[in-house]
């Protein structure tokens, strides 16, 4: 087998254990995407394949909840969400490989408590608020990968829940993979490689959620949750190790 083929075979592992774990917790599949995928595609490639395996992800939550989606939210939060998502991405275009790792390595371990003290408090945002909160999550979405956490705590504040909240979060996901991608490919980020491997990682995702389904059923919810963080966090410190050796 072909260096080449080997990679995807090794992404499409990756990607289906990332969307099991993912699935099990009930978010986080854009977190830990990057940590299976950092020794097969290197830091650089890391956002850019990952920003195309999600794509994939988001797309088929949207058209399965397509007729529960706000559009009028959708249109808030990209408001400012979409450009400022360019200025995010280029972010990226301009580090370096130590730097990228330095980066991506804080922002893993920071989201952990950042998503259990969104949890706790009780956001309310109105339709200036949603503007505003698209614009600061489309800038730190173009630079970051799996801020659907984030997203979802935004959505949750303006009244949506559900159906409604699933499909409004992909929609809005989908939009910020826009500018990322274009930027990737502009800077020559995403070279036909990472774009292969990016598109059989999303669409190895899909059967994940079945087995995700089997062990939700069998683990209490904070076994779940547990699990991811630990996953989460050791990825971070992984990527800060590479960063600081």
């Amino acid at each position: 087998m072909s260096g080449f083929a080997s990679d995807l075979v090794l992404a499409a592992l990756a990607a289906f254990l990332a969307s099991v774990l993912g699935g099990v917790a009930g978010y986080g599949v854009g977190l830990v995407i990057p940590v299976f995928l950092a020794p097969l595609v290197g830091i650089a490639g890391i956002v850019p394949a990952t920003t195309v395996a999600t794509f994939f992800t988001g797309f088929g939550r949207a058209w399965a909840f397509r007729g529960a989606i706000d559009w009028p939210s959708v249109g808030r939060m990209s408001a400012l969400g979409l450009p400022l998502g360019f200025a995010g991405a280029y972010v990226l275009t301009v580090l370096d490989p130590r730097q990228l790792a330095l980066f991506l390595g804080t922002f893993l371990i920071v989201s952990v408590p950042l998503r259990r003290m969104l949890e706790r408090r009780r956001l309310s945002l109105g339709p200036a608020g949603t503007v505003v909160a698209g614009g600061l999550w489309g800038l730190l979405s173009g630079a970051t990968p799996g801020t659907n956490f984030l997203v979802s705590a935004l959505l949750m504040a303006t009244g949506l829940k559900g159906a409604a909240l699933i499909g409004t979060i992909a929609a809005v996901g989908l939009g910020t993979h826009l500018p990322k991608l274009v930027t990737f490919g502009v800077a020559g980020l995403l070279d036909a490689e990472l774009l292969a491997i990016g598109i059989v990682v999303g669409l190895a995702t899909l059967p994940g959620g079945t087995v995700a389904r089997w062990l939700v059923d069998r683990l209490p919810m904070r076994v779940h949750t547990a699990m991811m963080d630990a996953l989460i966090v050791a990825g971070g410190v992984g990527f800060l190790w590479t960063a600081l050796r």
